[in-house]
């Protein structure tokens, strides 16, 4: 199995940041797909099994490859719905391509040429987030490295740039560029929060902006979105700065939804 975005419907990729437990695994799908069916959104289950790219070496990473595709697993046959998962190495995209339906590709690998090769060649969906050191125009880089393979099921990623003072800024104007190689552009509203290395030994973030991110994505033109949420936003293990809680997924997905509707009459 793999992900395809429906044309004329807005997608999201939301979980965990990364793999707690099964049980807050299941629990988290379960309630988004609940809420993303009933809207029509096209909806993804994401959950990291390794976060290589922690701020500080001691910091929490995740069930590791192993552990974590039987994790995911679980969550595609018990709830029924496709799962979205990092990797961050050319082998960790073979093996993780046989069992997820989107590979996803973290802004600080974006340009990592093996890693991309090897996402492609998995033939699933790939997700890649634009690093934030590329411009918009960049990304094609990297569209052609992924189409080198004969995928074409991709979807690019905003997620911000820096703009030095540990903030992340994002550049709507850059839409256009990146809608201009042919694929669905996502808006990481998560990550777009953050504050990098704002807490010292890790990031901090202002998840109270979400909302108003996620509204001006969706008018802007966005094809989906990508947020991590958690049921305990404080006790998450990763980005506890920047997750939502998952009790304020439904109304903010249930707004995502409207505006949705009202730019498709645009």
């Amino acid at each position: 199995m793999t992900f395809k975005p429906t044309p004329g419907r807005l997608f999201l990729f939301s979980g965990p940041c990364v793999i707690e437990s099964l049980d807050q695994c299941l629990l988290i799908a379960r309630e988004l797909k609940s809420v993303c069916a009933g809207l029509g959104i096209d909806f993804a289950f994401k959950a990291s099994f390794d976060k290589a790219n922690r701020s500080s070496g001691g910091s929490f990473r995740g069930p590791g490859l192993t552990d974590g595709l039987v994790t995911l697993e679980r969550v595609q046959e018990d709830i029924g719905v496709p799962v979205v998962t990092d990797v961050h190495e050319p082998e960790q995209a073979e093996v993780a391509g046989k069992v997820v339906d989107v590979l996803q590709i973290p802004a600080f690998l974006a340009r990592q040429t093996d890693l991309l090769v090897a996402a492609g060649l998995s033939k699933k969906c790939v997700h890649v987030k634009k690093g934030q050191f590329m411009s918009p125009a960049e990304m094609k880089l990297a569209v052609d490295k992924l189409k080198s393979t004969g995928n074409t099921n991709l979807i690019l990623c905003e997620r911000g740039t820096f703009f030095g003072y540990n903030r992340l800024v994002n550049d709507f104007g850059g839409l256009p560029t990146m809608k201009a190689n042919g694929f669905p552009v996502s808006f990481d509203v998560s990550h777009s929060t953050q504050q990098p290395a704002g807490l010292g030994n890790s990031s901090g973030g202002d998840p109270t902006l979400s909302p108003l991110l996620a509204h001006a994505a969706i008018a802007a033109g966005y094809d989906g979105l990508f947020i991590e949420c958690h049921p305990d936003p404080k006790n998450a293990k990763s980005d506890a700065a920047t997750v939502l809680d998952l009790k304020a997924m439904p109304k903010l997905l249930e707004q995502c939804a409207k505006l949705f509707q009202v730019r498709k009459g645009f």
